[in-house]
């Protein structure tokens, strides 16, 4: 008795890959990580600050100083003197009620130096609200 395993039709070599293991293996590791992540990325519970970015407007009340890149100071547009001048011309504005905000505007290639005595100047007015602006990019 003799035992036929196979015909010679069945042994052709195949030459195609099998990716049904792969496509398994891939199924798997989607579904660890989709429920891993959440539980990795928000573990504890905190209650976070929330920020609100206001436009600074500014009003009509309000005081500005410039000083460009050598150093000469202007009032709105009006250039002034120097910062004895300067304190002469605020001084008026310091007993208004509520009292106006300063806001100065430096040049970048100005001296620290002299956006420093407009500074002082205004300290001297007896100002006490001043803000510095700034170019937002």
């Amino acid at each position: 008795m003799a035992m036929n395993v196979g015909s010679e039709a069945d042994d052709e070599i195949i030459g195609t890959i099998n990716t049904t293991p792969l496509v398994d293996v891939m199924l798997v590791l989607l579904i660890i990580f989709l429920i891993t992540i959440p539980v990795v990325t928000s573990s504890v519970k905190v209650s976070l600050p929330q920020e609100k970015n206001r436009v600074r407007e500014t009003k009509p009340e309000n005081i500005i100083l410039s000083v460009d890149a050598k150093g000469q100071i202007y009032v709105y547009d009006t250039p002034v003197k120097n910062t004895a001048h300067l304190v002469e011309r605020l001084k008026p504005l310091a007993l208004k009620e509520p009292q106006p905000e300063v806001q100065i505007r430096g040049d970048a290639q100005s001296d620290f130096e002299s956006v420093g005595r407009v500074l002082y100047a205004v300290q001297r007015a007896g100002i006490t609200k001043v803000g510095f602006i700034t170019d937002p990019r």
